[in-house]
């Protein structure tokens, strides 16, 4: 076979390959890739040695053994994966690649007979499916924790109510009082939990009615006013008595401001003002289009820099104790975030110590005010 032949016989055999896939030589210098290799690994790998591709020891000496298995001992086999045909191994490794870390399941294999000497690589990238399950698992050890300080806690006053306090009712009292803080914060979490679990099995699908974004924040301001006037904060608001209907879900945005309001009325209380603003933005970029920006901004002690860009993480809190004595459970702003994202809008925290914090709910337009 010429050398043109063999080389148009063996890029179709990887184009055939619905996985990202490349072959070496001999002497492990890239001598074909198809696209998705490509978009994996680089552009431009023909002619590379594979040792410039994939840098990670266990994998180049997998890829000697298959080459030449007198000069290389066989691969350990990995448990956890499939058992390899003879003469194939698979291994899964942490490796960089085209400048970032992808975790790797790898297989190598000699090249068909009529293809020539040489070797082709199979490179699964389960980098999502490893950080997917990390995130389970940090979610599972979290609820684990935020359940069980208050479980613990309960436990502990059960105990006491049995033995030594059977007889004080003023300590019965007080543990009872703390027990019933405790259930209520066990409850919020549930209730919260569940919600999260609804707001993003349904972020991929669009809204399809139309509210009164004006009328959704006079009503959550007029249910927090009592609670604006226990903490002595003064709520102004700009651009609430205007006209203006959108596409949205009106339970899940009232679910937003409110629970960015309340924020606002927990941790920026000490400002003594709060303001709630309403405008329109002629052209948002990310949103390549007309929208409506809905600040929430107060002018308490502020949040520092390094903090912002975790806020929207479930369970993260800036202050773990305030936030608990507050009655947070962490996840108000993760939701927050994925309802913005199912409307297709954007959340923007700015805050500065000593300063304030400023919260900004970008929404399209979508047709037009109503």
């Amino acid at each position: 076979m010429a050398p043109a032949a063999g080389m148009r016989r063996l890029a179709g055999f990887l184009d055939g390959v619905p996985v990202p896939m490349l072959a070496v030589d001999r002497d492990a210098r890239v001598i074909a890739a198809n696209g998705l290799a490509g978009g994996l690994l680089g552009a431009d790998l023909p002619g590379r040695p594979f040792v410039t591709v994939l840098r990670h020891p266990a994998i180049l000496q997998a890829l000697d053994w298959v080459l030449d298995p007198t000069v290389m001992p066989a691969p350990t086999p990995d448990p956890a994966l499939p058992t390899a045909p003879e003469g194939v191994a698979v291994l899964r490794a942490a490796c960089a690649a085209d400048g970032r870390e992808i975790m790797a399941e790898i297989t190598i294999a000699p090249l068909p007979a009529p293809l020539g000497r040489g070797a082709t690589i199979a490179v699964i990238d389960r980098s999502v499916a490893e950080e997917a399950e990390q995130m389970r698992r940090d979610f599972v050890a979290n609820v684990s924790h935020e359940l069980k300080t208050p479980l613990t806690a309960m436990t502990g006053f059960i105990e006491t109510l049995r033995g030594p306090a059977r007889d004080d009712a003023r300590a019965r009292d007080r543990f009872l009082d703390i027990m019933e803080r405790e259930a209520g914060r066990m409850n919020r979490l549930i209730t919260e939990l569940l919600t999260l679990s609804r707001v993003q099995a349904e972020e991929r699908r669009r809204p399809l009615g139309r509210v009164d974004l004006p009328g959704i924040l006079r009503g959550v301001l007029a249910t927090l006013t009592p609670r604006a006037e226990l903490a002595g904060v003064t709520v102004e608001t700009l651009g609430l008595d205007q006209p203006l209907r959108l596409p949205g879900d009106g339970d899940q945005l009232t679910q937003v401001f409110q629970n960015l309001i309340e924020n606002a009325l927990k941790y920026g209380a000490s400002g003594g003002s709060l303001r709630v603003t309403l405008s329109r933005i002629a052209h948002e970029p990310l949103l390549r289009g007309p929208a409506w920006a809905v600040v929430v901004e107060d002018r308490g002690e502020g949040i520092e820099e390094q903090h912002l860009p975790r806020l929207t993480e479930r369970f993260y809190r800036v202050d773990t104790h305030r936030a608990r004595s507050q009655g947070g459970t962490g996840l108000g702003l993760a939701i927050v975030k994925h309802i913005v994202n199912r409307h297709r809008g954007r959340l923007r925290i700015e805050s500065r110590l000593g300063e304030g914090s400023r919260f900004t709910v970008i929404l399209p337009e979508g047709l037009s005010r109503g």
